[in-house]
């Protein structure tokens, strides 16, 4: 009998654990992860980004968890000797058109407490040579890391905590057994008191085998990226973004210097026909059909029909993604591009077709369900972690336990 099994070996999933057990350390946890690895799908094909939270709407839980958690992340890779660098950004504006919402982002960066500069082209140029715009800020705060090796210590830390991890263990069924759960997987049935469901990708399902119904589906969205060729990474010192439109739930492509000094220029931003998909031609029926057949789907792509006609061709035409980031970087050309890894965001869209734009958690019957932690979850995964633990003890079992 476990106290806690934990669905979803990603970052969230982990650092849940470790706060789990931290706050319990009687507490008997079980973690279950179906893939042959930790961080397999959005954690390990994430950007690497420790962001600054300047994007997100004040007193939201994005907010709050992300320049928390950045602070947080930052501590945590100087105590475990993980390779990070604070190096900042800048984020540009183009033509005149974009100053309002760079203003309006500027805003926002002081609203939510971040350190945040407006930078002449000139002042731009000198940070970043090889930037044409109009005007840019700087953000100070934004750093680069490599989240797999940050979720490889998160394992070794509940696994001295005592707790119990299990890969290659997919979840079937959750079933009741009077006030506990009976996790039917491939690997056999596991017994637990509390289910903490951080399945990503899967999470709106996870959530329905454990008898909740959240008010959302998970809609797969591949975000692709070329990578620099290494001749031409001196094109970018630090992190290029240029300003988002906050209609669109994307950044827009962008160019972010790697921990381990290779360049990554992207994601566009398409629909996956495949919850894992992360190529063009993974394809899944029971994923396509679901969202195919979601009212929500199609009321989202009526609305953003113009911004995703243009994602869908900078997905087949290597010119027009260059184009776009001839932007940023003119120098950029389609030659200094080769394609790498692509990511596939799981993103929480309502019936009504508005997406879930904050994190999203939903309890159950002694059971909490993660169905929306996009980015920055990573950036956010221990104040994540933290605030799920919190929350246990008014549902569970070990509401008069003495916390650590």
């Amino acid at each position: 009998m476990y106290d806690f099994t934990i669905v979803g070996g990603g970052i969230v999933g982990l650092s849940t654990g470790m706060a789990l057990g931290k706050r319990y350390p009687q507490a008997r946890i079980l973690v279950l992860e179906k893939e042959s690895q930790w961080a397999f799908h959005q954690t390990g094909n994430n950007s690497g980004v420790i962001h600054s939270g300047i994007y997100y709407k004040p007193g939201s839980f994005k907010a709050k968890f992300c320049r928390d958690g950045r602070d947080s992340m930052v501590k945590f890779c100087q105590e475990y000797g993980i390779d990070h660098e604070v190096c900042g950004k800048v984020i540009v504006a183009t033509n005149g058109q974009e100053l309002p919402r760079l203003e309006n982002l500027y805003q926002r960066g002081l609203e939510n407490g971040i350190e945040v500069q407006k930078i002449s082209p000139e002042e731009v140029k000198e940070i970043e040579p090889h930037v044409k715009c109009v005007a840019g800020i700087r953000v100070f705060s934004t750093g680069i890391v490599n989240y797999k090796q940050v979720c490889l210590k998160y394992v070794e830390l509940i696994q001295q905590q005592g707790g119990d991890l299990r890969l290659n263990t997919k979840v079937l069924k959750i079933c009741p057994s009077g006030k506990n759960h009976v996790l039917e997987t491939n690997k056999g049935n596991f017994e637990t008191r509390f289910v903490i469901n951080c399945a990503g990708l899967h999470s709106d399902r996870i959530a329905k085998l454990g008898g909740v119904q959240p008010s959302a589906k998970i809609v797969p969205f591949r975000g692709e990226y070329y990578e620099l060729t290494p001749e031409k990474r001196y094109l970018v010192k630090t992190l290029i973004y240029p300003v988002p439109n906050p209609e669109f739930p994307f950044l827009g492509v962008h160019f972010t210097r790697m921990i381990d000094g290779s360049v990554h220029a992207g994601p566009n931003a398409v629909l996956s026909l495949k919850r894992e998909g992360y190529k063009k031609t993974d394809f899944d029926l029971r994923d396509f059909a679901e969202v195919m057949t979601y009212p929500g789907f199609w009321k989202l792509a009526g609305k953003h029909a113009d911004e995703g006609i243009q994602e869908i061709i900078r997905s087949f035409s290597k010119a027009a993604f260059t184009r776009s980031l001839q932007n940023l970087i003119p120098e950029v050309q389609a030659e200094d591009l080769v394609p790498t890894h692509a990511g596939v965001r799981a993103q929480a869209l309502m019936d009504d077709g508005k997406l879930v734009d904050d994190f999203y958690i939903v309890p159950g019957e002694n059971s909490i369900h993660v169905c929306n932690a996009p980015s920055p979850a990573a950036t956010s995964s221990l104040e994540i972690g933290k605030a799920i633990a919190a929350q246990i003890p008014q549902q569970s079992h070990l509401e008069n336990a003495v916390i650590a």
